[in-house]
């Protein structure tokens, strides 16, 4: 169905705009759900090229679900039943450090653990996890963002939290 101003959302300054708003928390989403940032930026870029490419036929306030539609399709498509561990990197290296070396080893061998736990969990508690705590996004967003109620969000976060302790007897 053709919108009343069709061109609404070709105009490059909106789509700039949309771009630089969904751009980041789209990339996210797909990072957590595949652990990689070479394919989760493909992913992005993709999904953008293919919105710009039918901009005339979407509607501006639907553009958003439209476009995590579009990244999770593309996703889907990469990672068909393929489960995926995420490897974090630390982007911040210190050079040196006020701690023990005891407290440093402690540290790291709690960051591997923690990084299992993490990956072990289900593709959906993982996301939901991460979309709330890394990303600090409210349940209401997050079931927006999933296309679930918000009480599905609070299963999945309260199940990865059990797992998680389970896994980790410090937390």
């Amino acid at each position: 169905m053709p919108i009343k101003n069709k061109n609404e959302f070709c105009n490059e300054k909106k789509f700039t705009s949309f771009f630089l708003e969904q751009s980041t928390l789209l990339f996210n989403y797909i990072f957590y759900k595949c652990g990689n940032t070479d394919l989760a930026d493909d992913i992005v870029q993709e999904a953008f090229i293919k919105i710009w490419n039918n901009c005339s036929k979407i509607i501006p306030n639907k553009a958003k679900s439209f476009l995590f539609t579009i990244a999770t399709n593309l996703f889907l498509n990469e990672y068909a039943k393929t489960s995926v561990i995420i490897n974090y990197k630390n982007t911040i290296k210190k050079d040196y450090t006020n701690e023990s070396p005891e407290f440093i080893l402690e540290e790291k061998e709690f960051e591997v653990k923690l990084q299992k736990a993490i990956s072990n969990l289900t593709e959906t508690q993982r996301v939901a996890f991460l979309m709330h705590r890394i990303d600090g996004k409210k349940y209401r967003e997050i079931a927006e963002l999933l296309g679930i109620s918000i009480k599905a969000v609070e299963k999945r976060i309260h199940n990865a939290l059990l797992s998680l302790r389970k896994e980790i007897d410090e937390i």
